[in-house]
Formats: structure tokens, C-alpha cells, sequence
């Protein structure tokens, strides 16, 4: 399958627990994972040491908020300002559910926000519901990937 889901987490144990989900769930699409948002945007935008890497953008990208060097929200701000990027599935997974994050992460364009669930069988169950819907079910336009 070549729909690769980005995975931009800087917690170990919650990297661990989104792979598991999805493998759990048969999402066999390739993962590929960065732990800060200086890293998330070298990927998106083929820089730095992903300057090698096909620019082709991945299936959706699954994105914290609270990440080292560059925060989600900018990130995402940067994926909204450029043409190649700017449909890009994006989806907000995160702890935080303060009303500001969710209003500006809306704001500067995100697809979804979800806050993660303590427990591993909630999170397993969300995962789940977001790799079938982004994967399977969600249309982009042509141009956007």
C-alpha cells in the first residue's frame, strides 16, 4: 500500500501506542514517524535530512500539538501557507482540551481534533476510526497528492 501516514508525536509511549493501534487494526499503510515539528517540516517539505525523500505527501498527516523546537500549531499554520501542503489531511491528536487549541487548530485548517484517551483500548479505538476514515474513506483532490 503506498498511503503513508505521518505520525508527528514526541512521546514515546504514545508513538508506541499509535503503532500498536494500528497494526492492531490491520492499517498496514508504511508509518513514518518524527518527534518534534522542526523534524515534521523537514518531512512535509523534503528539507534538511529528508532533502532525498519523493516529495510525495503522505495519506494524512496525525499531528500533537505540545512537540519540541516547532509546536502543532505552527506546523500546521505552515502546512496551510504553502500550495502543496494545503489540502493535506490534517489531523490534531493530542492531550490538551483547552478550548484555545481546539478554536485556533480549526482556525488554521485543521481536518480533525481528537483528544487522546487515557485508557488503550479508547485510544486503540480511535486510531482505528481515524486510519479507516482518512485512509479509506476520505477523498483529496488529485493535485493534493
Amino acid at each position: 500500500m503506498d498511503k503513508t501516514i505521518l505520525l508527528v508525536e514526541d512521546e514515546a509511549d504514545d508513538e508506541t501506542l499509535a503503532v500498536r493501534a494500528l497494526k492492531h487494526h490491520r492499517i498496514s499503510n508504511d508509518i513514518a514517524v518524527v518527534r518534534d515539528g522542526a523534524e515534521a517540516l523537514d518531512y512535509l517539505f523534503c528539507t534538511g535530512r529528508y532533502a532525498e525523500r519523493e516529495p510525495k505527501p503522505p495519506a494524512v498527516v496525525i499531528l500533537d500539538l505540545k512537540l519540541p523546537k516547532v509546536d502543532g500549531l505552527e506546523v500546521l499554520r505552515r502546512l496551510r501557507a504553502h500550495d502543496r501542503t494545503r489540502h493535506l489531511p490534517v489531523v490534531i491528536l493530542t492531550s490538551s482540551d483547552e478550548e484555545q487549541d481546539i478554536v485556533r487548530s480549526y482556525r488554521l485548517g485543521a481536518n480533525s481534533y481528537v483528544r487522546k484517551p487515557i485508557d488503550f483500548a479508547q485510544f486503540s479505538e480511535a486510531v482505528r476510526q481515524l486510519g479507516l476514515y482518512w485512509l479509506l474513506l476520505n477523498e483529496v483532490p488529485r493535485s493534493a497528492g
